[in-house]
């Protein structure tokens, strides 16, 4: 029911009690109420306040120039509005956000700068308007041999067994890590031998297995570590943890940091390293959050520069149990038919299905301060 229909219906009713009311003021965000012994004011306060528009795809400020490679490209982004109602438009077509405020539009770029125009408008014709800037270059990509000088390595970090009773076990991160495991020896260069596999362990063997890769990688060598489990993001204090199977829930004790993590990766001598975790609150490692920077560059200029790229399957909100985001990023690496795969290309294969299948809202882009360089993770069939 209209707001003001509401206050209507209120007003009716007072003005028909047949007994006196206290002198008092009823008010509230859209009208002021002035009630007395001898008369009733009524005053309708209008809202003056415009809906916003917080865009989450493309990650880039205002005035900026978005370059991608991609002939369409799916705007993502978020409205709020206290009037109760919403139109709005993408390049003038009309857009339904969900209940939460989300919404989606596919966009087909032409060659060169395309503008797009993003228009909410709320009952009382209050508008906010945000443009954005997106250049699409095609890319021809180069076939040109990659010298793969060092070797593959993965840290596959499972937790689904929790030894706090506070803390619910998980199901699925076991099997996804082992399907993860299974997918990059047989289809790529990742030997057998340089994939440790870590099912439910304690923090002290996280730790250790950091430890060891930063004494036995090199400077040539590539490094894929995955966490899947129960993570914590600390609002205030603006940290984010994974947690074990030795975690307690009541005391961050036996809990990792994503600094932590951070930190080994900076020391860690690999060329390139790739992080992918499916835990609640992973996008807290990001420097910023980015995708479809555009590769015009050829894969072996990315595979030349040193790279220290991370995805995630969400930002700051709780992920599933059974993660939409590790199917498609399994499901993706089996099906890929190209011989070089950028770790960019593969998350853009399937960014947009697992927003349409879930709640999540993956993220890509530069893990801060730890040493990237422009490149990216590159797999590499190994048999193509």
């Amino acid at each position: 029911m209209n707001k003001r229909i509401l206050h209507i219906v209120f007003f009716i009713l007072i003005m028909t009690m047949p007994f006196q009311l206290q002198s008092q003021v009823v008010e509230s965000e859209w009208s002021k109420i002035h009630i007395n012994n001898k008369k009733v004011e009524t005053k309708v306060l209008l809202d003056t306040i415009s809906p916003t528009i917080h865009l989450i795809s493309p990650h880039v400020k205002e005035g900026n120039v978005f370059k991608t490679d991609q002939e369409k490209f799916t705007l993502i982004g978020k409205t709020s509005d206290n009037s109760g109602g919403l139109t709005l438009l993408v390049n003038s077509k009309n857009v339904i956000p969900s209940s939460s405020g989300l919404f989606k539009q596919e966009i087909d770029l032409k060659k060169g700068i395309n503008k797009v125009n993003i228009i909410a408008i709320d009952l009382e014709e209050n508008i906010s308007e945000k443009t954005v800037n997106i250049e699409y270059s095609p890319t021809y990509e180069y076939t040109e041999n990659i010298d793969v000088k060092g070797d593959y390595y993965a840290l596959l970090i499972a937790v689904e067994e929790y030894q706090h009773p506070k803390l619910f076990n998980l199901q699925n991160p076991v099997y996804d890590a082992t399907a993860l495991k299974e997918v990059l020896t047989t289809k790529y260069l990742f030997d057998s031998d340089n994939i440790n596999l870590l099912t439910n362990p304690t923090r002290d063997e996280v730790i250790n297995s950091f430890d060891k890769l930063s004494q036995e990688l090199t400077e040539n060598d590539n490094l894929l570590v995955f966490y899947a489990g129960h993570g914590w993001w600390d609002k205030d204090a603006n940290i984010g943890y994974w947690l074990p199977a030795d975690a307690d829930k009541t005391s961050k004790v036996r809990w990792v940091r994503n600094s932590t993590v951070q930190d080994y990766l900076k020391e860690i001598k690999a060329k390139h390293m790739l992080l992918v975790t499916d835990a609640c609150f992973s996008g807290s490692i990001f420097n910023a959050r980015s995708i479809s920077t555009g590769t015009s560059v050829a894969i072996k200029k990315l595979y030349e520069l040193p790279s220290r790229k991370a995805m995630t399957s969400g930002s700051l909100t709780e992920v599933p149990d059974e993660s939409i985001f590790v199917k498609y990023f399994i499901d993706r690496l089996d099906k890929n038919e190209k011989q070089f795969l950028s770790a960019e290309q593969l998350f853009s294969s399937f960014r947009i299905a697992v927003i349409n299948n879930s709640e999540a809202l993956p993220q890509y882009g530069v893990i801060k301060n730890v040493g990237d360089e422009g490149g990216d993770f590159i797999f590499i069939l190994r048999n193509p």
